[in-house]
């Protein structure tokens, strides 16, 4: 008796080997994703670092600019102070002091409404930029001890600065080329108030 064909039913399942390369591209897929995920974060990173080097790029000029305007001040030395004032008359508002060359001698005088007043003494210049006078002031009425008094300089932006220590303003002493409201403008070469001077101390040393 012959035996009897049973019928399969059809699998749902491809031939083996039908759908191997699906499989294979998916795999390829799957080992490039992390690759793919590393190089979109490097470039993200490279723009980054290139925008942020771009921005320090634009505000170095900037930086420069602000550490020329905070260019700090310097003080002239001793030599350059004693050419500024050796053998000249400070002309004040109602009297001159003169500072002559040898020994560095000082003599000063004012002449208000009622008395006049002189004084005599020395004057030096320091190394940190200071000139110091040394003087005792008498008049008719008084005789006063040695004081004394120094004014400081700088040199700021090419222009010579000053101020009575300890604690005064900074105002223009001298600039190049001179400035009308430079405090320099009233020092006149030599002894030219020499006559000044004479007169009020022999009103004030006479005895009447």
């Amino acid at each position: 008796m012959p035996t009897p064909i049973v019928p399969i039913a059809p699998t749902r399942s491809p031939p083996h080997g039908v759908d191997l390369p699906r499989r294979i591209e998916r795999r390829r897929f799957a080992g490039f994703a992390p690759f793919l995920f590393l190089l979109a974060f490097c470039g993200q990173a490279a723009f980054a670092e290139a925008t942020h080097a771009a921005a320090a790029k634009d505000s170095a000029p900037a930086k420069a600019d602000s550490a020329i305007v905070a260019t700090p001040a310097i003080v002239p030395t001793a030599y350059e102070l004693q050419l500024l004032y050796t053998d000249r008359t400070w002309i004040w508002k109602n009297g001159a002091a003169y500072f002559a060359k040898d020994n560095r001698r000082l003599e000063a005088w004012t002449s208000g409404q009622d008395s006049a007043s002189v004084a005599e003494g020395r004057w030096l210049v320091t190394e940190d930029g200071k000139m110091c006078t040394e003087l005792a002031w008498r008049s008719k009425s008084y005789k006063g001890k040695p004081k004394r008094t120094c004014y400081s300089h700088q040199i700021k932006d090419g222009a010579i600065e000053q101020r009575k220590d300890p604690d005064g303003e900074w105002y223009s002493f001298k600039r190049t080329p001179e400035d009308p409201s430079d405090e320099y403008r009233k020092f006149e070469p030599g002894n030219t108030k020499a006559a000044q001077f004479e007169e009020a101390r022999q009103l004030i040393d006479s005895k009447n």
